[in-house]
């Protein structure tokens, strides 16, 4: 029969061992929470924030190439040039759209944009013979303020700043959903393809 002493020794050692058991499944359990709160907050960085590609990298480390977009001055009858910088691209085709979106996107300085807000650019492509073959959505039309004034500005400041930038490209036509344009507006007749004006350019620019 056990003396008092030791049961005192038995009982001090299993409220011990809880206790220790304790401490075990709640260091557990303290762990299990942070590694949860970790994967979650890794998680959530990476979805807000998510991880730069190589494409991503190369794309923002991309050459830059110089040129010169044909905007209309205070008057919007004249064309002036903006110095620009759009990506460096490998093909004609793909020079030429940087320069469409840019002439669409509007002038950084005070000089007038001569592509109404929101136009879509559909397609460029660039033939052997030098035409430019320029596909817009038909919300050009919609958008469009109309006049011959206007009509003439747009035509050419798109003619212009390709021809000027891309030696290569001879002419210009306009298209609407890939098929042929024959008016913006009813006033200058689109149905046949335009070439590089000098005329229209601002006095400074000549």
């Amino acid at each position: 029969m056990a003396t008092k002493k030791q049961r005192k020794t038995r009982e001090s050692k299993a409220k011990k061992k809880k206790r220790n058991l304790r401490l075990f499944f709640l260091s557990l359990i303290l762990m299990l929470a942070a590694g949860f709160l970790a994967f979650f907050f890794i998680s959530l960085f990476d979805y807000v924030y998510p991880p730069t590609t190589g494409k991503e990298v190369a794309r923002g480390k991309r050459e830059k190439q110089k040129v010169q977009l044909y905007f209309a001055d205070s008057n919007e009858r004249f064309l002036t040039p903006e110095i620009r910088y759009i990506p460096k691209r490998n093909s004609i085709n793909e020079t030429a759209g940087e320069l469409v979106k840019a002439l669409i996107e509007g002038p950084k300085t005070s000089l007038v944009r001569t592509f109404p807000e929101g136009v879509k650019l559909q397609s460029v492509k660039v033939t052997k013979n030098g035409t430019a073959y320029v596909s817009f959505g038909k919300n050009l039309i919609t958008l469009h303020p109309g006049g011959s004034t206007s009509e003439i500005i747009t035509i050419y400041s798109l003619t212009n700043t390709l021809s000027i930038n891309i030696p290569k490209i001879k002419r210009v036509k306009l298209l609407i959903n890939k098929k042929e344009l024959k008016t913006i507006k009813g006033h200058i007749d689109t149905r046949h393809s335009f070439t590089l004006n000098r005329e229209l350019f601002s006095h400074n620019s000549r």
